[in-house]
């Protein structure tokens, strides 16, 4: 109860949550202070989002929602009440996560941050010669001109006047603001000595069978028998140009429309490296982007390009590194539009602050790490004047450099401060040092976890006991050995972002981590220069996709030798036992749960009475492989699952392999058959790693593998790398944490700041030389870390 001396809306300052039971959570009941810094510790998989983001921001989220009109709701995504008994002292919750950004090729950091916004409506004031509004100076807004007549109705009179109508866009009409214009290979479309029935066209998704081959042979604009190489001009001019047109196949209406703008539609409107894996194969197969030459990439028009402010034009400013881009428009004094200047200064000098003073604002948005992504999402709320506010981080150091963690941490400090409760998940060890409040979960992972095994303070952690305050501490040590290579990979000329013709030669078989500050060069040197050569598999940041039908079983390809298993030992089709085929339970479909949509409400989920969960009709559960039934199967954990394929009456070599890589990264405690929606960031990285470990290939490339891993993980990993350099493979990882750069055979260091202050390299070598050396800003961390001087290190 509040004091006497206290007003009794003071005595609101906790969150409370009790009987918390999202995914793996177990009861939990917890309370927050607000207006303070809490982070959310332990392993990957504990529970950590379940609480954070299932729980508590979601509640948030559907609280504010139903504030709205039923009207409104019905637009909006509707969302359920999470599993949770109470939940009291809630505040406006702003979610900054990891999700990439749209990959929309339209979609840049100036449009997705209103940087551009501000640019457009500066140089439509400012600009010489002036050219018309902000739309004049937008790439993507195309100039439009009509010419028409209209009735105007006064009273009783009607009068006919002729009108024009103009708009003035900035949109390059060549490449229609895409920067780049694309040249296509015919021969890469279709397979000219079949006809069209015969399946000839060999674009994905083109098949014979479906909507397009229907389209395509029921036309009428060419003979769907005859090879294409025996076309009339015509009739390829129509099956590749076409303009759309109206015809009817089968009693249905339906638009015909060339092979080719209906591919620039369909495909080439999204970033190729936001593309399926079989489709960017086949646009980077038969698509040449080249560089508009009537723009030169700027995507914007003649007339747009020709309006300047202090020689600069827009296109020059979006392609200034934003520090650049800040320091000139300080640098402009004009009090007709101070107001938009004093906010766009903000909004540039966020983004410095925030550490990416080193992107443009052309920069494509689907380029962007996970990390970048982030603290891009982060600029809009630095000079926010909301207060009382919960924000809500999902790992905000993902892809920073020990250089650049303090000032990440400074700008949680400043939201805190202006009065606002910040709730962090996060794993690093020096942004959990200025946590107000930390909330550890545990003690293990999946069913081993969901419980909170410890809530205070930092000294109470270190205490406790937990496995997160045992190794809160944890330092890496050098190793006294490194490997020698057996070979080099050459790089020359290394041109790709900013880098400056890098020459290189990464040592192969040893572990090799390249690091350097955020922004420095180094994805761009790896991605750009190694992974596309042969034999190297890749396993980058790009989240993996899932329904709630999808699980490890069937992302890892698990299920194919265990349904041959099954099949094999009971004499019946494979497909019997798989819940998206012919042994799905007839009443859920083989969902294992029936949904139930209520428009704007939020939907009902009801487990199946048929199959009371299990997905399969009753049938099928009957055939037995190992003693077991396929449910009971999906139902084992991959720990369990090792063992039961590994020996004995069940042994099943290709499902054993596939196991034991998961347990290998970590995954031990997994279901088979636990939907990939539950999974947590990290498990669904680990999950990648361990399908891509079955890869064919002699060089593995790791994008920041510690991404979302705990540090009592780390040694796990560090395990993992190991034992593929032993057995032969060369492995490179794009990486931030000292562990991983201490545990090296060889460092690459790119620096020695971030943009075109990078893109060099700094130090080549070993961890002790960059450690006694201390010559550059990564060298001066790990000395830090390892906190002693090197032993002498000698090559085995």
């Amino acid at each position: 109860m509040p004091s006497s001396s206290q007003h009794a809306a003071d005595s609101h300052d906790l969150i409370r949550v009790q009987g918390a039971r999202e995914n793996n959570l177990k009861d939990v009941s917890v309370e927050i202070p607000k207006r303070r810094l809490t982070v959310f510790t332990g392993v990957s998989g504990s529970g950590k989002s379940s609480l954070v983001f299932g729980t508590i921001a979601a509640e948030s989220q559907r609280l504010i929602n139903e504030t709205y009109s039923t009207f409104v709701q019905g637009f909006m995504p509707t969302l359920g009440r999470p599993e949770v008994d109470v939940l009291e002292g809630l505040t406006t919750a702003i979610i900054v996560d990891q999700e990439r950004m749209g990959a929309n090729s339209r979609s840049t950091v100036g449009t997705a941050t209103d940087a551009n916004a501000m640019l457009r409506v500066l140089f439509s004031r400012l600009g010489k010669p002036h050219i018309g509004s902000s739309n004049a100076f937008s790439f993507n807004v195309p100039s439009v001109r009509a010419v028409g007549q209209m009735t105007v109705e006064k009273g009783a009179s009607k009068k006919t006047e002729k009108r024009v109508f103009n708009v003035t866009g900035g949109m390059c009409p060549r490449c229609e603001g895409m920067g780049s214009v694309t040249d296509m290979d015919p021969s890469q479309l279709y397979d000219d000595s079949k006809s069209l029935n015969e399946g000839a066209i060999t674009i994905p998704g083109y098949s014979v069978d479906g909507w397009y081959g229907r389209i395509f042979s029921g036309c009428g604009f060419f003979d769907p028998d005859k090879p294409i190489r025996k076309f009339t001009k015509k009739e390829l001019h129509d099956l590749l140009h076409k303009e759309p047109t109206k015809i009817k196949v089968d009693n249905i209406n339906l638009t015909y429309e060339g092979l080719i703008p209906r591919i620039q539609k369909s495909f080439l409107s999204k970033d190729v490296d936001a593309m399926q894996p079989h489709i960017r194969a086949f646009v980077e197969r038969a698509v040449t982007f080249t560089t508009c030459p009537d723009c030169g990439g700027t995507r914007l028009n003649e007339a747009a390009r020709s309006s300047k402010i202090k020689k600069i034009n827009i296109a020059d400013a979006c392609a200034m590194q934003i520090n650049d881009l800040a320091a000139w428009v300080r640098g402009l004094d004009e009090p007709s539009v101070a107001p938009l200047l004093a906010t766009l200064r903000e909004t540039l000098d966020a983004f410095v602050e925030i550490g990416l003073g080193y992107l443009s604002l052309d920069r494509p948005t689907g380029t962007l790490s996970g990390g970048e992504a982030q603290r891009t999402k982060m600029v809009g709320h630095l000079g926010s004047s909301l207060t009382d506010v919960t924000y809500v981080f999902d790992e905000p150091t993902i892809g920073l450099h020990p250089h650049d963690i303090q000032r990440m941490n400074d700008l949680l400090l400043r939201l805190r401060d202006k009065g606002n409760t910040v709730l962090v998940v996060e794993h690093k060890p020096e942004t959990i040092a200025i946590a107000d409040h930390v909330i550890d979960l545990g003690p293990g992972a999946g069913a081993a976890g969901g419980e909170v095994v410890f809530a205070g303070t930092l000294e109470g952690l270190r205490a406790s006991g937990t496995l997160t305050g045992r190794h809160l501490s944890d330092r890496a040590a050098l190793k006294p050995s490194v490997r020698k290579p057996s070979g080099v990979m050459k790089v020359r000329g290394a041109r790709t972002h900013n880098l400056k013709g890098v020459d290189v030669d990464i040592p192969l078989g040893v572990l090799v981590v390249v690091t350097g500050v955020a922004g420095s060069g180094k994805s761009s040197l790896i991605h750009g220069s190694v992974c596309g050569r042969d034999g190297v598999v890749s396993v980058d940041q790009t989240p993996i996709r899932g329904s709630r039908r999808s699980n490890p079983a069937t992302y890892t390809d698990l299920l194919e030798p265990i349904r041959k298993a099954f099949a094999k030992a009971n004499g019946v089709k494979p497909a019997l036992f798989s819940a998206n085929s012919e042994g799905a339970c007839p009443t859920c479909n083989g969902a294992g749960v029936i949904y139930t949509d209520l428009a704007m409400m939020a939907g009902v989920t009801t487990v199946c009475e048929e199959c009371e969960g299990r997905r399969f009709q009753a049938s099928v559960l009957e055939y037995r492989f190992g003693g077991r039934n396929i449910a009971e199967v999906l139902d084992m954990s991959v720990e369990d699952a090792v063992g039961f394929f590994g020996a004995g009456e069940a042994r099943t070599p290709a499902a054993h392999a596939i196991l034991q890589r998961m347990a290998d990264v970590g995954l031990g405690y997994l279901r088979l058959g636990q939907p990939l929606t539950t999974l947590s960031g990290g498990e669904r990285q680990r999950i990648k790693l361990a399908t891509q470990m079955g890869a064919e290939g002699g060089v593995y490339v790791l994008d920041e593998p510690t991404t979302g891993l705990h540090l009592a993980d780390l040694k796990q990993l560090l395990g993992l790398l190991d034992r593929l350099v032993d057995a032969g493979k060369s492995v490179i990882v794009i990486e931030h944490h000292q562990a991983v750069m201490a545990h090296a055979d060889w460092i690459i260091d790119l620096g020695p700041g971030a943009g075109h202050e990078g893109g060099r390299i700094v130090f080549e070598g070993t961890p002790a030389d960059l450690v006694a050396a201390k010559s550059t800003l990564t060298g001066e961390h790990l000395a830090a870390f390892v906190g002693s001087r090197p032993k002498a290190v000698r090559a085995r």
